[in-house]
């Protein structure tokens, strides 16, 4: 029975079956081949008990019995009892089943899992003469169903409950957010810790949580299976289980454990309760005796490296720092990054780091470009697994001297930064004098001047109660699919740091905006544009409290407001609105259907000295979709003497019936639309920023109206890399 050859199949954590596939090889299973999700391989009964006690990697061990038809439930049913469930399930065993996978007819996984449950247990009533008992949370006899198209595979669950489940870990009594055992296995045999081990090498976790690292990397240095503390595997209600040669497997386990390894495991951590977690842990693994543990700042791990058993053999540092999400917040995230930076700093040249973590921003902090990264997941959270040399070669710093003449060295991941630091201090230089002159507080300083960092770089200086503050938000442009994704993050994340250093901006006043994702922080200011005061709170969505690219839109509507009615539509700053009311207008409405913006411009016209508010008649916010209010106010006679209309580039459908709004294809019906608003000898201001839109000028003409482009002359100054995508246009009724 132990020569028979078994199809099997060992399930991983995604982005780890190159790494299981390796560890399957060097335990010489056979036919050995990694697809999504896990590896397959073949191999007899006794190889298939090997893969349960001695795999790191894998999350679970299946065995192949049938593949079926499935293309409908009754398919599915008569194909699963028709197997030889006698020859396999052991009588007296409890049963359960699961499934994952969907086709035409079958659509929900718990409805599959019971046609084939269903199917088992009335198979096994025509043997036994009774249905076995089910048992969903710990069966003695467990198959799990694969669907595919229209067929299915029946596998028999090996080992039972996952293999993360060592058995060291007491429930309820853990750190918050451990890390799984198998993906902790996984990112050290990834960066050839057994290898080291052998070596008489040292592994060090300085931010070891509850010792997860650590004690697998005890593990292997003592040659201790996985599966030597397990007490219940899933083959144990299988009917060809061979007690006798698992017994055998069990002893061969055991007689390779080497209690006193020549390598080193170092687990240290700021936090006393963890290390108690952690030493419990190792005691119930077996390998407190390999450990050394110490409580102390991982920025401080330089004084537990003292000696030249450390210079001298082969070493590792291993962690999985917080990501800001489970554990502390995103703000903490600069300051973890700085403490590793720093444990860095202290490890002996030849070593390797390897790091289990989401946050981009760690390569530009260490100064190190990674020579590894696998993509994985920590539970429902997208991380990478990064892994370094260290040596001086690899480690990337730049000069860096700020505005006011403060030289720093800044760590950054790619050397081409110390050619964006250049450049940014050299606008920012140019455009800081003009922004004094102007009166303008906050301003645009880059804006895609290298073709390599595409962002850009606004900065903002307080006044009033928050004069001496500065903020600056880094914003990453639209990103081609051509632009190699990591590069691109390891860039944006030097930009920040040689940002902050240039720009003279605390960390507290950085805020990074991905092409995709969310800002790191929200922050908000007291600024000054040409007299006005406005509060933009900077990483929101919309950058809600003043557009920097409408200055000179704010400008024309001042100057043209006195003694009209003014309309804002798609303005969430009111920033516009300010200026036509100081500009004299008559009364003025803002449109948008947003409440908080509607806070953002009460709060705008009361800095202003402006009666504001949804209270006020003559200054009204008007809660409600522009498009919709444009439709009512036309019919109803309403008309204004200036109406500005910021054109969005997309807006969300309003009911079922009709499709997202796109401003390429549904914007100029927008712009005929809004001169509908128009009063005898009215104006309507357009402007967008968005290469997509080209107004059709011929066709307004057509309707009797005005057309001047006006794009040259409100353009911002600090925006001139922006002129292909800016236009501003005024449309003008003609008097009755």
């Amino acid at each position: 029975m132990s020569k028979t050859e078994y199809e099997l199949f060992a399930r991983c954590a995604s982005g780890f079956e190159a790494v299981l596939a390796t560890e399957l090889r060097e335990l010489r299973l056979r036919r050995v081949r990694p697809l999504k999700g896990g590896v397959a391989f073949f191999g007899s009964l006794a190889d298939a008990y090997r893969a349960c006690m001695w795999s790191r990697v894998a999350t679970r061990i299946q065995l192949v019995l049938a593949r079926v038809a499935a293309t409908d439930a009754q398919t599915l049913y008569d194909a699963v009892r028709a197997l030889p469930w006698d020859a396999h399930v052991r009588k007296g065993a409890t049963v359960a089943v699961d499934a994952h996978g969907l086709n035409d007819n079958l659509r929900n996984t718990k409805f599959t899992a019971l046609k084939v449950k269903d199917a088992l247990c009335d198979a096994l009533r025509d043997s036994w003469g009774a249905r076995p008992n089910v048992d969903a949370k710990n069966p003695d006899f467990e198959l799990n169903v694969a669907l595919h198209a229209q067929k299915a595979t029946i596998y028999l669950n090996l080992s039972g409950a996952s293999l993360h489940r060592r058995g060291y870990r007491q429930d309820g009594v853990q750190t918050a957010a451990p890390l799984k055992e198998t993906l902790a296995a996984g990112m050290l045999l990834a960066a050839g810790w057994p290898r080291m081990a052998q070596k008489g090498g040292a592994l060090v976790d300085p931010m070891c949580g509850s010792g997860t690292i650590a004690i697998e990397g005890a593990l292997m240095a003592t040659h201790r299976a996985p599966g030597l503390l397990r007490e219940r595997w899933g083959f144990e209600g299988w009917a060809s289980h061979r007690e006798e040669l698992w017994s055998q497997v069990m002893l061969d386990a055991l007689t390779q454990v080497e209690d006193k390894p020549d390598a080193l495991v170092l687990a240290g951590d700021i936090d006393p309760s963890a290390l108690g977690i952690a030493r419990q842990n190792a005691k119930r693994a077996g390998v407190l005796s390999a450990m050394r543990i110490f409580e102390d700042d991982a920025a401080k791990l330089g004084r537990h490296l003292k000696g030249r058993r450390f210079a001298d053999a082969p070493g590792l540092l291993a962690t999985n720092p917080p990501y800001g999400e489970r554990l502390l917040c995103k703000e903490d995230l600069p300051q973890i990054d700085q403490t590793l930076a720093q444990a860095a700093q202290a490890l002996p040249a030849g070593w390797t780091m390897v790091l289990v973590s989401p946050n981009t921003s760690i390569d530009t902090a260490l100064g190190r470009t990674p020579h590894h990264v696998l993509e994985c997941h920590n539970g429902p959270i997208r991380t990478y697994l990064r892994t370094y040399a260290i040596d001086e070669e690899s480690r990337h710093a730049c000069e860096v001297v700020s505005l006011a003449g403060v030289q720093t060295k800044v760590s950054v991941a790619e050397k081409n930064s110390e050619q964006f630091a250049a450049r940014l201090r050299k606008a920012s230089k140019g455009l800081l004098r003009w922004a004094r002159k102007s009166g303008v507080t906050c301003l645009r300083v880059y804006d895609a001047d290298l073709p390599d960092y595409a962002l850009s770089v606004d900065l903002y200086l307080g006044v009033g109660k928050d004069e001496g503050r500065r903020a600056v938000v880094v914003q990453e442009h639209r990103r081609p699919a051509s632009v190699d994704a990591r590069r691109a993050e390891r860039r944006l994340a030097d930009a920040c740091a040689v940002a902050r250093a240039v720009l003279d901006v605390s960390q507290k006043g950085l805020v990074c905006c991905p092409w995709r994702g969310e800002a790191s922080a929200r922050t908000t200011i007291l600024v000054s544009e040409k007299g006005y005061l406005f509060v933009p709170e900077l990483g929101a969505p919309y950058q809600t409290g003043l557009p920097l690219w409408q200055r000179g839109v704010r400008e024309l509507v001042e100057r043209e407001a006195a003694g009209l009615r003014f309309a804002n539509l798609f303005d969430s700053s009111c920033a516009a609105t300010v200026c036509a009311a100081t500009g004299g207008a008559r009364s003025t409405v803002t449109l948008n259907g947003f409440a908080h913006d509607a806070q953002w411009a009460e709060r705008a016209m009361t800095l202003n000295g402006i009666v504001g508010g949804s209270h006020n008649r003559r200054h009204r916010f008007v809660r409600a979709d522009a498009r919709t209010w444009i439709d009512e106010q036309t019919p109803a006679g309403h008309a204004y003497g200036l109406v500005l209309c910021v054109l969005p580039s997309w807006l969300p459908a309003r009911d079922a019936s009709e499709a997202d709004w796109e401003l390429g294809r549904d914007g100029m019906a927008l712009v005929t639309s809004a001169t509908g608003l128009l009063e005898p000898g009215g104006k309507l201001v357009v402007a967008w920023m968005d290469k997509s839109f080209k107004l059709d000028v011929a066709a307004l003409e057509q309707k009797g109206l005005a057309v001047r482009n006006m794009s040259a002359q409100t353009l911002p100054h600090d925006f001139g890399r922006s002129a292909k995508e800016y236009r501003c246009f005024v449309i003008s009724r003609d008097s009755e």
